[in-house]
């Protein structure tokens, strides 16, 4: 594999392989095998992932839909994370759950779904940014996770609070949910530093990564994606991390 090469020649270490899946996706369609095409191509990945020398595909748990039942919901992510575990297993690959989609996206909720999985090659993506955004107590939710957690991704953001302009009233009215736009490290309001102390005095041993996966503050140059990459690295370091 070409990508193997590269990889070997400039001393860049795999970590993780990133898969996007949603298993209650294409519900509307139950003639279409949408399931099963995504736990095709998790398996497509874990081999990619093992002719890389990586051991772990990312993948995430499902959106709830209105029209279904959230037990069902439930079950078809089980059902499709154990049979991307089998697969992935076949090529020595982990499969890492990040808590991002709605279904499990609360600690407890995704300790569960690890629990109803039951493979050993299944493994929780543990990130502070949903935890840290919905009001769980970071450094202690971290602590929890870390024995099942094998990476961590990392950004910061800031909360801005929403209103609706009320013209009957000539006054505004609070939205219930902050908008949340993407910031450098250190800049936002998320408890990060919190959380990654959680994590390694629960035992985390993982890589830790940083990712701009929305618009950031400062724009999508190259020299500003750049500076937000370089910041996180001096994240680390400002915070005894490095």
């Amino acid at each position: 594999m070409r990508l193997a090469e590269v990889c070997a020649q400039s001393s860049v270490e795999v970590s993780c392989v990133a898969a996007y899946t949603n298993f209650t996706g294409g519900a509307e369609a139950g003639e279409v095998p949408f399931g099963e095409m995504q736990v095709g191509y998790v398996e497509r990945l874990a081999e990619m992932a093992e002719a890389l020398g990586c051991g772990l595909v990312r993948v995430f748990t499902s959106y709830e839909r209105p029209e279904m039942p959230v037990a069902e919901a439930w079950r078809r992510t089980v059902v499709g994370l154990q049979e991307c575990c089998d697969r992935a297993g076949e090529h020595g690959v982990t499969i890492g759950v990040q808590n991002h989609h709605d279904v499990a996206v609360h600690s407890n909720a995704l300790l569960e779904l690890l629990r109803d999985v039951g493979r050993d090659n299944c493994a929780l993506m543990f990130d502070p940014w949903s935890p840290c955004l919905r009001g769980e107590k970071p450094y202690d939710t971290a602590r929890e996770m870390a024995p099942h957690s094998v990476y961590s991704t990392f950004a910061d953001y800031v909360a801005l609070p929403r209103y609706q302009y009320q013209p009957e009233l000539v006054n505004y009215r609070r939205l219930d949910v902050d908008f949340a736009r993407a910031v450098p490290m250190g800049e936002g309001d998320l408890a990060s530093a919190e959380f990654l102390r959680g994590l390694l005095d629960g035992g985390f041993d993982g890589p830790v990564a940083y990712e701009i996966c929305s618009p950031v503050r400062g724009g999508g140059s190259r020299e500003n994606l750049d500076r937000c990459a370089r910041g996180f690295l001096r994240w680390l370091d400002d915070n005894g991390f490095a």
